[in-house]
């Protein structure tokens, strides 16, 4: 029987070998890619051993995921994913399906807070928010098969820049700089397959606060 699409996909036949915190961080990784992940829901109780749950903010961008990751090798086993079977209290949440009681709430906290802003907001005031930030142009050097990764979380292992880059033809590997956790290099076959991948993931947040910079390593 066909499960209806979901926000919410379902995972099965993880590695259950790995770490809850680490596969929570690897699957965002490698899932925000396709859009904004709300959540991810990985227990290692006996019943949830080797499932997960990864919330999408958008349709569009769970149906993209399952598509491209379908038999995607995440820690050398094959994903398999599906459809959830019913929203998550997240999604029922946002599309306010989630009961009457917590609508009332969130009205009454609205309402509240409406209040106090214009209580705040003298008549005729001028708004005193700074202008948005321009966009950064990262300084680059020539082109390189192989590029430099900085700004990135402390976090970051091997595994998760592996499955970010290997989505790109060409890719080679991916070195890490000991001691330095915020660097490193990715080595493609070609100056043009590295470019791409650049482009591609210029500002990639693996985590919410680093926005990956990438440049061509220095020849």
């Amino acid at each position: 029987m066909d499960i209806r699409p979901n926000h919410t996909i379902y995972i099965n036949n993880v590695n259950d070998k790995i770490k809850k915190e680490e596969l929570k961080r690897s699957l965002y990784t490698l899932f925000s890619q396709f859009g904004q992940v709300m959540d991810i829901v990985a227990m290692k109780t006996m019943k949830m051993r080797g499932q997960a749950f990864v919330i999408f903010k958008e349709l569009s961008a769970a149906t993209n995921a399952l598509r491209q990751l379908q038999g995607f090798p995440f820690y050398n086993k094959p994903m398999r994913i599906q459809y959830a079977k019913t929203d998550s209290d997240l999604i029922s949440k946002m599309r306010g399906t989630y009961g009457d009681k917590e609508k009332k709430k969130e009205k009454k906290r609205k309402a509240q807070e409406q209040a106090a802003n214009v209580n705040k907001k003298p008549a005729g005031a001028v708004s005193t928010q700074p202008p948005p930030p321009a966009t950064v142009q990262v300084p680059d050097n020539p082109p390189n098969y192989i590029l430099f990764l900085n700004n990135l979380p402390e976090e970051t292992n091997e595994m998760m820049l592996s499955m970010l880059f290997n989505q790109f033809p060409g890719f080679k590997e991916v070195r890490l700089v000991p001691g330095k956790h915020d660097i490193a290099f990715v080595e493609f076959e070609s100056e043009a397959q590295a470019g791409v991948a650049k482009d591609a993931l210029q500002g990639f947040r693996i985590t919410a606060t680093c926005a990956m910079k990438i440049t061509y390593a220095k020849k």
